[in-house]
């Protein structure tokens, strides 16, 4: 019995080093969480200005886009073009290849065509925005550029002539009369699939002339 006695002893003596051992375990775990917390804290500090300052950009900006301030939360990766269309609304920017490759999304920024697709917003705080919603007239009548390509049968399937349009705007600003090569040159960089190239290019210069 006393054998027994012990033995029963035993198992129950042996159970309860376990169940210390894992209270033990559980309270290493949590002091040692405490001692990470509080040296990072020393390390770096708990102050917002230190929080903030951990490679952020001010997110609340204000534009100038169309010659109207607009504030807008801006992600620190933002593109333009995003902005423009999905925070601002401006949709007559297109966004297609979206690698600055076909043009769709230019606008002009203080005076010059930039694809939005490749512009980070926060590089514009500052400067003056355009996009094609901001050419119409004060009675909401087309910018000359966008009357000649009408006139001209530049637009097909329509999905590149904003861009077409605001490359023409920033060419005939720099160079209100061009030659048609001097055109050709400046509106390359935007591509047509539906191949209206020359009706484009006579619209610019039927804007040349107007002007």
């Amino acid at each position: 019995m006393s054998d027994g006695s012990q033995g029963g002893g035993g198992t129950t003596g042996g159970a309860r080093p376990l169940s210390l051992s894992r209270r033990s375990f559980l309270k290493a775990v949590i002091a040692s969480g405490a001692v990470a917390s509080s040296g990072a804290i020393l390390m770096f500090g708990c102050t917002p200005q230190r929080q903030s300052a951990a490679g952020s950009v001010t997110r609340l900006i204000t534009l100038n886009v169309n010659g109207k301030p607009r504030p807008v939360d801006v992600l620190p990766n933002e593109t333009l073009a995003m902005t423009l269309r999905y925070k601002l609304g401006l949709t007559g920017t297109k966004l297609a290849c979206d690698r600055g490759e076909c043009g769709a999304c230019t606008v002009i920024i203080d005076d010059i065509a930039y694809n939005s697709c490749s512009m980070l917003t926060h590089l514009v705080r500052g400067r003056t925005v355009t996009t094609v919603e901001g050419l119409e007239g004060p009675n909401g009548e087309l910018h000359p550029v966008q009357q000649a390509m009408i006139d001209e049968l530049g637009p097909q399937c329509g999905f590149c002539t904003p861009g077409q349009v605001m490359s023409a705007v920033a060419l005939l600003k720099a160079n209100p009369n061009p030659t048609r090569e001097e055109a050709r040159a400046a509106m390359c960089g935007n591509l047509c699939r539906c191949g209206a190239y020359d009706h484009y290019l006579s619209g610019v210069m039927r804007a040349a002339k107007g002007a």
